[in-house]
């Protein structure tokens, strides 16, 4: 199946607060939080001029599997799934099951959701991730399993204290 045959499949079967994995060729993934509609919200590269797009885009064309990330900071962006940056030979698909995470009730991923998007950040590769992000949205944990040497399914408590010093009172 093409990669747009895949973005369909997980638009027409996703719900709302369901993971997102973008499978980079290269063996590492970007990860977003299903938002209903077709969209996702997830890190991505904060506000940028043209040129400094164009630099990007060529950054990426000689470092295909860095994706976005590589320079500038990140902005937690709600963008329609189809139109997310990925390089060419990635996949998509729902992987609730990558975390041993129970998923919080809707209203507490939508409070965390509405607290963080639009917020920017340092983008940390082992601390402060998309994964990280992600797992914190749904499951009120931040939580990255793709870091090699790193335990899996242990909380990163940084970064779940970064986002929820932004979370609403309850």
């Amino acid at each position: 199946m093409d990669y747009k045959e895949q973005v369909e499949q997980v638009v027409s079967t996703a719900q709302f607060g369901d993971l997102i994995e973008f499978t980079y060729p290269i063996g590492y993934s970007h990860w977003g939080v299903f938002d209903g509609d077709g969209y996702i919200i997830h890190f991505s590269v904060a506000d940028e001029s043209q040129a400094m797009s164009k630099f990007r885009n060529c950054l990426q064309t000689i470092f295909p599997f860095c994706g976005d990330l590589m320079i500038g900071e990140t902005k937690i962006s709600r963008q329609l799934l189809s139109e997310v940056n990925v390089p060419k030979g990635a996949c998509v698909s729902v992987s609730n099951n990558q975390h041993d995470l129970e998923p919080s009730p809707v209203y507490e991923i939508r409070k965390r959701r509405d607290a963080l998007l639009d917020k920017v950040y340092t983008y940390k590769l082992f601390t402060h991730n998309c994964e990280h992000f992600a797992t914190f949205v749904r499951s009120g944990k931040a939580m990255c399993n793709q870091i090699p040497g790193k335990p899996k399914n242990k909380e990163c408590v940084e970064s779940t204290e970064l986002f929820s010093f932004l979370e609403p009172s309850r």
